[in-house]
């Protein structure tokens, strides 16, 4: 059955070429929302049918690699060579990536066909949704560096192609003026923004070449077995790799464009923030899970960068208005615990935690969508409230969501989350302050979402009686449903040892990391009673946090206005995301601006480059002007003229 792995990869890409190239001739949407999102579904069909193959063999043999051929071959010197093949590798790690991105990216294909009813661009949109589940199955399936960052780019410009979807459409982008942007404008702030983590990428990838003689991934973990601690080339590839993970996956100080990104159909979002996009750093970690054992210090800034993270991006969720945006700075919080997790070098926990978080963010977001699509696009949760009558079904399912990411038991995001948290205060690159900012970021993440599911379902209506919200169809219910349970049930592939369980995703996962555990020289942990006592801790500042959102935007609905009033600079500061973006702006956009406009314009194009051009277009007409007074078309002076030459010429030769 390995052999048929590439058909993986194959089917999106025949969704995306036949709905590019007939898909504006086809009429029906039906048959265009079939044809998008059943190449995906066959994709989850053939990933389902390996990984139940792997589950019958020894761990040592679910480890396959399927070459198709050779895709570079140079020489890059006296005995060093580059050879780099489209191979795709099906591992533990790869293959639960694969069912990620097919399985959750298949229900958001089906999603899509409810949502996207009637857009004029509707074979357009499910062509890009299938070229960009291409990109991320080449990402994840490949068994080298190079193939992996072309998915890595083609991710980043499916991004680009479907957050300005709409591209005519208005939107608030952060860093420009209100009124002026578009979706347009998100997306190339996406675009630019991640490349300056691609660009660390770049850089990592030829420091490995440098040090390893290879991409291949084998080659490269497999040489670096034996390379000896302290070594500072590691610790720049670990920190360069993680600079291309920062802006992938949003993480300080390039997460800006994550919540920009929420320009594109809500469709898009849930596949960016649960399926694709954002996951691809926090993959990318955990595939060179060797490299890091071999750079603590870069483990170490990941930790920080991860935990400040998580509760920045939880605090500026507190006060957002738009039902999206609130996701958005959820997801970037999230992958701040993902981060966190990797960094202390708990791997295992940070994949559980992208797993769970794919369920319940691609419900949050698919609930989003089916408000947004009953409020005829209003998504301001201030004009909302009272909603849950009107659409029980999304209200059920997304206060499910809203349970799971709040981290309450025995819903997936529990586990996960909890697990992280363990292993930031009990592993040896952990500490109590890491932990202690995971526990704080997690009552945020209650209060937040609990404020959302208030103000969006529950108290009184606060939108105009024109509007008649009511339930999507059933394209967009069936897929809420289905998260809905496995948002509950998850995490249950993850149950702890203290908790009476095997913790499942953390055996099969073993073998991937056991080489970084074995450099790094970790030790599991023995249960403690201080891991019950945590996990205690834990889940009461989660209810607390649900119970102080429900007290202050149910009961106390004045709270929250007389809070804003007597803190009106601080309510500013996180309304307005901590002023990242007009920092940006100030610091790097409107300096960038001026020295193009004012230097590399006016100065040297038009002044140098401009006046050579002009210049010598000048004086060939002078030097023209002087010739064509030779050619006068009178008979008597071109006789004159032959005439004195002659003359010239006999005297020359007289003299000589």
């Amino acid at each position: 059955m390995f052999s048929y792995t590439p058909l993986i990869v194959l089917f999106p890409l025949l969704g995306f070429l036949v709905l590019g190239l007939f898909g504006s001739r086809i009429k029906n949407e039906k048959l265009l929302g079939i044809l998008g999102s059943g190449t995906v579904g066959l994709s989850f069909l053939v990933a389902v049918t390996l990984f139940v193959q792997m589950l019958g063999m020894h761990p040592e043999e679910r480890k396959h690699v399927v070459d198709l051929f050779t895709w570079i071959s140079a020489f890059t010197g006296t005995s060093s060579s580059l050879s780099v093949s489209v191979a795709y590798q099906v591992d533990q790690l790869s293959i639960l990536m694969t069912l990620i991105v097919t399985g959750v990216g298949f229900l958001i294909h089906v999603y899509s066909i409810g949502y996207m009813h009637g857009d004029p661009g509707f074979w357009r949109f499910f062509a890009y949704l299938n070229l960009f589940i291409f990109a991320m199955l080449n990402l994840v399936l490949a068994d080298n560096f190079v193939l992996m960052f072309l998915g890595w780019e083609g991710v980043g410009l499916c991004s680009y192609l479907l957050i300005g979807f709409w591209h005519d459409r208005k939107f608030e982008v952060g860093g420009y003026k209100p009124g002026t942007s578009t979706t347009s404008d998100a997306a190339k702030k996406a675009f630019i923004v991640n490349r300056i983590g691609d660009f660390g990428f770049l850089l990592a990838m030829f420091l490995i070449f440098v040090n390893f003689g290879s991409l291949n991934f084998d080659a490269v973990f497999g040489r670096a077995s034996v390379v000896s601690e302290g070594n500072s080339a590691m610790v720049w590839i670990g920190l360069l790799l993680f600079l291309g993970a920062t802006g992938k996956s949003a993480q300080i100080p390039l997460f800006v464009w994550l919540p920009d990104a929420m320009a594109g159909p809500t469709p898009v979002s849930a596949l960016i923030h649960a399926a694709t996009m954002v996951t691809a750093g926090v993959y990318m970690v955990a595939r060179c899970s060797v490299l890091y054992a071999l750079a603590p210090t870069a483990l170490h800034v990941m930790a920080i960068v991860g935990a400040l993270t998580a509760i920045m991006a939880a605090t500026i969720a507190l006060v957002q208005n738009d039902i999206k945006k609130v996701l958005a700075y959820s997801t970037v919080s999230q992958l701040g615990y993902m981060f966190l997790a990797m960094g202390v070098a708990a791997f295992s926990a940070g994949i559980f935690h992208v797993l769970t978080h794919a369920f319940f963010k691609a419900l949050l977001f698919l609930g989003s969508g089916a408000v947004i699509h009953a409020m005829h696009d209003e998504q301001d949760i201030q004009k909302m409230g009272g909603l849950k009558h009107q659409l029980p079904t999304t209200y059920k399912t997304f206060l499910i969501g809203a349970i799971a990411i709040a981290g309450i038991p025995p819903f997936a995001g529990f586990f996960s989350k909890d697990e992280i948290l363990w292993r930031a205060f009990s592993s040896e690159y952990g500490s109590i302050g890491l932990w202690a900012i995971g526990v704080i970021g997690a009552a945020l993440t209650a209060f937040y979402m609990f404020r959302l599911v208030s103000l969006t379902f529950e108290g009184e209506k606060r939108y105009g009686q024109d509007l008649h919200p009511h339930e999507a169809p059933k394209t967009m219910t069936i897929p809420l449903i289905i998260l809905a349970v496995l948002s509950i049930v998850g995490g249950f592939v993850g149950i702890p040892a203290s908790l009476f369980g095997g913790n499942s995703i953390e055996q099969w996962l073993e073998p991937i990391f056991a080489p970084a555990y074995e450099k790094l020289r970790m030790e599991p942990h023995p249960v403690e009673i201080t891991e019950y006592l945590l996990m205690l801790l834990s889940v009461c500042v989660a209810g607390a946090g649900i119970y102080c959102a429900r007290v202050v935007y149910l009961r106390r609905s004045k709270l929250a206005d007389s809070w804003k009033a007597k803190y009106p600079g601080t309510y500013r500061f996180l309304f307005n995301k901590y002023y990242v973006d007009e920092m940006y702006d100030t610091v790097i956009v409107a300096p960038t601006v001026k020295v193009s406009e004012g230097f590399l314009w006016k100065g040297i194009d038009v002044k140098v480059i401009d006046g050579i051009v002009n210049g010598s277009a000048k004086l060939v007409g002078m030097l023209a002007d002087v010739i064509r007074r030779v050619q006068t078309g009178i008979a008597q002076q071109y006789a004159t003229i032959f005439v004195g030459g002659i003359l010239l010429l006999l005297i020359w030769l007289i003299v000589q």
